[in-house]
């Protein structure tokens, strides 16, 4: 039973930085926004989040410090999209590479090319009293950094913002048909703009989680892909919080095997487990999305006439 436990936990610790990505890219997604520069947005949060916890010696203020940075490039991203109306696809190529160049050549920079990673403040796991001690779903829950507690209430949150608020409104109507929304008086470029910002600090708060709770350092590229894994969660979740938290968990289901797997010692080539969240990304997609519809103005640019 340990292990069922320590795996299912692992499993909520890999899918956290996914989920909280995933959400932001929700709200992106639900006013009209296709934003695949995420990877590019968390890869800049991991670095930053680093940075921010080796000057100001705590987690929070580097989690703070990569949230700023990510919502900066989330506010050059919705001026190329919204403003000018790029191709929204090919500027979230570039936040990509960005964020790729940015955190290598920033990171030896400040660092240095040094192998030993700096002394950093990272989160600590936070156990609920009492909740903690409950048999099974206890130790799995809530026994957890705060994080993880925040993403998974994030989720309900989401939900109700969307579908019982105004602003929900607002933002699905600006998402399905935004010349609609503008003629009923709703701005959709601030509507689209705050969306991307506001996705945007999700993005970087989920790369503070992975560098300062997952992993507890900086390595070039660590992302590692978890930002289109996101993506995929969100198409996987059918646009909603609650679907896209059940395609986080699934989609970390695979980091838990390959880690909980080669901490057992497995004989099976750590290449190739290390492939599992990717193949297991791909199968979901491939195999059991079925047909999901995106909102209908989605990656589409909006002129006001």
């Amino acid at each position: 039973m340990d292990v069922i436990i320590n795996f299912l936990r692992t499993d909520l610790r890999t899918a956290t930085p996914i989920l909280l990505a995933a959400i932001g890219l929700v709200f992106m997604e639900r006013s009209g926004v296709v934003n695949i520069g995420v990877e590019g947005m968390m890869l800049v949060g991991t670095l930053f989040a680093v940075v921010g916890s080796f000057y100001f010696g705590n987690a929070w203020l580097g989690a703070i410090t990569a949230m700023l940075a990510t919502g900066l490039m989330g506010l050059l991203f919705a001026f190329l999209v919204v403003t000018v109306r790029a191709n929204q696809v090919v500027v979230g190529i570039a936040i990509n590479i960005l964020g790729l160049g940015l955190t290598t050549s920033l990171a030896r920079i400040v660092f240095g090319v040094n192998l030993a990673p700096p002394k950093i403040d990272t989160f600590k796991i936070v156990s609920i009293p009492f909740l903690s001690d409950i048999p099974i779903l206890g130790p799995i829950l809530f026994n957890q950094m705060l994080l993880v507690y925040f993403a998974l209430l994030l989720v309900p949150i989401t939900h109700y913002m969307l579908f019982k608020t105004t602003i929900g409104l607002k933002i699905r109507a600006v998402g399905e048909h935004p010349k609609a929304a503008d003629t009923v008086g709703i701005n959709v470029f601030k509507v689209r703009y705050a969306s991307i910002i506001g996705g945007s600090l999700l993005a970087g708060l989920a790369g503070a989680y992975l560098s300062l709770g997952l992993l507890s350092f900086f390595s070039e590229g660590m992302v590692a892909g978890r930002g289109f894994i996101a993506l995929a969660a969100v198409i996987f979740g059918k646009w909603t919080p609650f679907g896209t938290l059940g395609a986080a968990l699934l989609f970390g289901l695979g980091d838990a095997i390959q880690i909980r797997m080669q901490a057992m010692g497995s004989t099976v080539p750590y290449q190739f487990l290390l492939m599992l969240p990717y193949l297991l990304t791909v199968v979901a997609l491939a195999g059991f999305v079925g047909k999901s519809s995106p909102p209908a103005a989605s990656g589409l640019p909006y002129t006001k006439e």
